[in-house]
């Protein structure tokens, strides 16, 4: 008969009582495995769980940690609940096996002398002989209504459960059955004494033993204590082989992102090692090849560009001469073209002016070389504002065409002929193309804090558009659409001393600003509230203790 009971906690069942000689199932108490429930002060993932979360969790190492402390906390519990269930699970099957056994054995030895039916003395005197040879277990021997106990003291009422009585009385071998009785476990075996002839007929006489279980439970309870102490070992040693393998892992991204700043920054020499045929060396593989291709571009383009610079300047440079002879012969053409005919009067005033415009041109651009080769030196002397913008206007003749707000005492450490051609070339531009009144404001520092003059020039034309606006100091844009009164947009110092209606290189404003920039200033863009273009100078006062060349 086979079954479980219940009401009866652990393994409960019934079992028939052959004797198996079979082996033990081999448990490893030592596998390193952990119990979640004998973790002592909360759980290793519960804490590197809240630390993952204090700190940075997103991160590829703090992930690598926790991964691997999951997965041996993991490994350790299956190990843990698998080696515990079989290592039980055999000591129990060895002690079943035994009891059932010896009691075979046992009742076999001394029913051979027993007399039937006996009386209350012979059935004491049969369970006390039992009980001797099983090691002085609680032997209880039960005929019809007699009922004799080994231990007179011992309570076996509740040890020995009705449906154990039923199941050795219904069949013909052991039974056995675990039980908890008073907080204690034990092993219960039952089965009935047969007579000796054929036909194995029961007597009537039933034996039960009783065997204490707390030694194979005190091996099960060593067991697990065992493998807790166990997993906090397997836990850290987890932890460091994550902490090893992310410094691995890494190591090589740190120093990918290392070298992706430095190239980010402008270093384009920059390059990571590569190690290895992984993952992380192909991608270092392709980071250098990409960042070798963007060097050798941004080669390619600097020589370009270098090219393109000398190959202004130099025929800048080369077309002087030859201007200079035509620019003697339209001067002498224009001095005598009252006395020439009309036709020829205004092709040698259009030569004169074309080559005027020309010579201009390669001024600006020889001017725009020097700035791009560095060559550009700052003659700086502290100077008033005020009187080098009224010189600038007085020169060109704009004193009356202007109106001007020039407070006295700003001074500023300045090189003023590069102002003269900042100014020549914001008023020259508002004069061309805008519409009177046109406005020169200068406005003093407005504290300590504030250590920067500004100079505003204002027009009430039809101002630029933003999209002018973000390319109006281009070189060589000309806002065509932006102005009315003409197609330019500005030209050079020597350009604004030309009356309205000449056009201009577009080099101009790029001049300006990079002459605003060499004083450590700059040159603003804006509109006016009821219409016209606004360009501010903001130049810094940068004084000094006695007059003297600038910084630069």
């Amino acid at each position: 008969m086979t079954g479980g009971f219940p009401g009866f906690p652990g393994r409960g069942a019934l079992r028939r009582g052959a004797p198996r000689r079979e082996a033990p199932r081999r448990g490893s108490p030592r596998s390193g495995s952990g119990q979640r429930e004998a973790l002592p002060g909360g759980s290793p993932r519960r804490r590197s769980l809240r630390l993952g979360s204090r700190r940075l969790v997103g991160g590829l190492r703090v992930r690598l940690v926790v991964t691997f402390v999951l997965v041996a906390l993991l490994s350790a519990l299956t190990a843990t609940a698998l080696a515990y269930r079989d290592a039980r699970t055999a000591v129990l099957q060895r002690t079943q096996n035994t009891a059932v056994n010896d009691l075979r054995e046992r009742v076999a030895t001394v029913a051979a002398g027993f007399d039937l039916p006996p009386d209350q003395r012979s059935l004491s005197r049969f369970a006390a002989q039992v009980s001797e040879g099983l090691g002085a277990r609680i032997v209880v021997a039960r005929h019809q209504d007699l009922t004799a106990v080994s231990d007179a003291y011992a309570d076996t009422e509740g040890r020995i459960t009705a449906e154990l009585r039923a199941a050795v009385r219904a069949g013909d071998g052991a039974r056995f059955q675990r039980v908890q009785w008073r907080g204690e476990p034990y092993l219960v075996v039952g089965m009935p004494v047969t007579y000796a002839d054929g036909d194995r007929r029961t007597s009537g006489l039933e034996v039960f033993a009783i065997t204490d279980l707390r030694a194979e439970r005190d091996d099960t309870a060593a067991l697990l204590d065992s493998v807790r102490e166990g997993t906090v070992p397997v836990v850290v040693a987890a932890a460091l082989l994550a902490l090893l393998a992310a410094g691995t892992v890494l190591r090589p991204v740190r120093k990918l992102g290392r070298a992706t700043r430095e190239l980010a920054a402008g270093d384009l020499g920059s390059r990571v090692a590569v190690r290895g045929h992984d993952e992380l060396a192909y991608l270092a593989r392709t980071f250098n090849e990409t960042a070798d291709a963007l060097q050798a571009s941004d080669a390619e383009l600097r020589a370009q560009e270098a090219k393109a610079r000398r190959f202004v300047a130099d025929v800048s440079h080369e077309l002087r001469t030859p201007l200079a002879a035509m620019t003697m012969v339209a001067t002498v053409l224009e001095e005598d073209a009252d006395q020439l005919p009309p036709d020829a009067a205004r092709a040698a005033r259009t030569v004169g002016a074309e080559t005027a415009r020309l010579s201009r041109l390669v001024e600006d651009l020889m001017e725009i070389s020097r700035f791009d080769a560095g060559a550009v030196r700052l003659n700086a002397f502290e100077a008033d504002l005020a009187e080098t913008v009224r010189a600038s206007l007085a020169l060109r003749g704009w004193t009356d065409r202007v109106t001007a707000e020039l407070p006295e005492g700003v001074r500023a450490v300045v090189d003023r002929r590069r102002v003269d051609v900042i100014v020549a070339n914001l008023v020259g531009n508002a004069l061309r193309h805008g519409a009177p009144p046109v406005t020169v404001t200068l406005t003093a520092p407005g504290g300590d804090e504030d250590r920067v003059a500004r100079l505003e020039v204002a027009d009430h034309g039809p101002g630029l558009p933003p999209e002018a606006r973000e390319r109006v100091f281009d070189r060589f844009y000309k806002a065509d659409e932006a102005r009315t009164r003409n197609t330019s947009t500005a030209g050079s110092g020597a350009e604004a001393d030309r009356e309205s209606g000449g056009r201009g290189s577009g080099l101009g404003m790029a001049i300006a600003l990079e002459n605003a920039r060499l004083h450590g200033g700059t040159i603003e863009v804006g509109e006016r509230a009821g219409g016209g273009a606004v360009f501010t100078l903001v130049l810094p006062l940068r004084r000094t203790d006695a007059d003297g060349e600038g910084d630069r």
